[in-house]
């Protein structure tokens, strides 16, 4: 039964998954292959299904005729007996009670099967529990000053980055300075570490090795509160919780309405609020779907925008969105963020053409980091390479 348990959760996973990207999968034809996998799982969570219910057809089988053997022998005992041997109540509930043995044991055989299926939830609880917990929110013997970060600067030294203690290192020493108010890009190949450095800054997952000095300050010293809401950040998958407009912009009411407002008329989403009746009550449904992608995008900028962090990270935030509101988005941050330093993970390659130093990564390593067009000049550059292929790409769509 156990085994049965984990088996199934195999194919349910398969299943919500195919059903989720049936689109991409029949866009490269690969409806064989899908269906192929999902019978090998259904016949591998269906062997030892059979093999527990073949078991315990078995055993039922043998326990219904010992039932029937103890109830057939009690009712022979109790007609070779002498009459008033016992009483007719008493017979009554012999029988009665031999006939509900069968019941009884069948169900016993059921529970167990039961109680199986919930030790496979208490694994997983078990598991749960013994999951290594983050740091914790805020280490009173090591806060950081109010008007931290003040400056922006942020120092990585000998960065070193894996998931788990036994598996290889992600991003393998890494060093380099942002200094404030600079515009750095980040750019590199898929699975080279871009955004396992920007996990990194968070604290999502800690260094194995190095650390990062944030206006001198260790942020591995610090509470992981005091930390993560001193940092803006702009996600490629925008973030938009059940409740009104107001809640998803100021979540914790620091703020006040005409400063909601102010910050609407910059992300340009003023109008967009100001045409439902509610305004700011307006409704944000789970995950924002009944507001486009591009405008959830530009919530995030304004949740951004009220808190004025000094830092802001922008996680491939232009990869989902049309180019219209990639325009307003990266114009707002040229302007409103000016002074700040804005970290960028490159997904098109013109989003970082204006920034101050671009940060090549390949292989969890720094290959370059210098001024955009000094790595434009260089042959062997990486971010060269990358904006040809991007250009060729882009040229090979516009032919088709």
């Amino acid at each position: 039964m156990r085994i049965n348990g984990t088996t199934k959760s195999f194919v349910a996973n398969h299943l919500a998954e195919s059903v989720a990207g049936a689109m991409t999968i029949r866009a490269f034809e690969e409806e064989e292959r899908f269906f192929a996998k999902s019978l090998d799982l259904i016949d591998t969570n269906a062997s030892p299904f059979f093999h527990s219910f073949a078991a315990n057809e078995w055993l039922i089988q043998r326990l219904e005729v010992l039932s029937a053997a103890v109830i057939s022998s009690a009712a022979l005992c109790m007609v070779l007996l002498p009459p008033g041997t016992f009483s007719p109540g008493f017979i009554g509930m012999a029988l009665s009670y031999g006939l509900s043995l069968n019941v009884s044991l069948v169900m016993s055989i059921q529970n167990q099967c039961t109680i199986a299926n919930y030790i496979i939830s208490v694994e997983r609880l078990n598991q749960y529990m013994h999951v290594q917990s983050e740091a914790p929110e805020v280490i009173e013997d090591s806060r950081p000053p109010a008007n931290w970060p003040a400056v922006g600067k942020v120092d990585i030294c000998d960065l070193q980055i894996r998931y788990r203690p036994d598996a290889p290192l992600v991003l393998r020493g890494i060093s380099c300075t942002f200094e404030g108010g600079h515009k750095i890009g980040i750019v590199g190949r898929t699975g080279s570490g871009k955004t396992t450095l920007i996990g990194a800054l968070f604290r999502l997952v800690e260094p194995a090795g190095g650390k990062i000095i944030v206006d001198d300050i260790d942020i591995c010293k610090i509470g992981l509160h005091d930390l993560r809401t001193r940092f803006g950040i702009i996600p490629q998958d925008p973030t938009l919780f059940n409740g009104t407009v107001r809640y998803n912009l100021d979540p914790l009411s620091e703020h006040t309405d005409k400063e909601i407002w102010e910050v609407l008329g910059r992300c340009q989403l003023r109008e967009a609020v100001q045409e439902k009746e509610e305004g700011l009550d307006s409704l944000v449904v789970d995950d924002g779907s009944n507001w486009s992608m591009g405008q959830r995008q530009l919530f995030c900028l304004g949740r951004a925008l009220l808190r004025r962090s000094r830092i802001l990270v922008l996680d491939e935030a232009t990869a989902s969105i049309d180019n219209a509101t990639d325009t307003i988005l990266q114009k707002t941050i040229r302007t409103e963020f000016a002074d700040c330093t804005v970290i960028t993970v490159a997904h098109r390659i013109p989003t970082v053409m204006d920034c101050t130093m671009v940060l090549a990564i390949s292989d969890g390593k720094l290959v370059e980091y210098d001024e955009p067009m000094n790595l434009m000049r260089r042959e062997d550059s990486l971010f060269g390479q990358l904006v040809k292929e991007y250009w060729s790409q882009l040229h090979s769509a516009e032919s088709h």
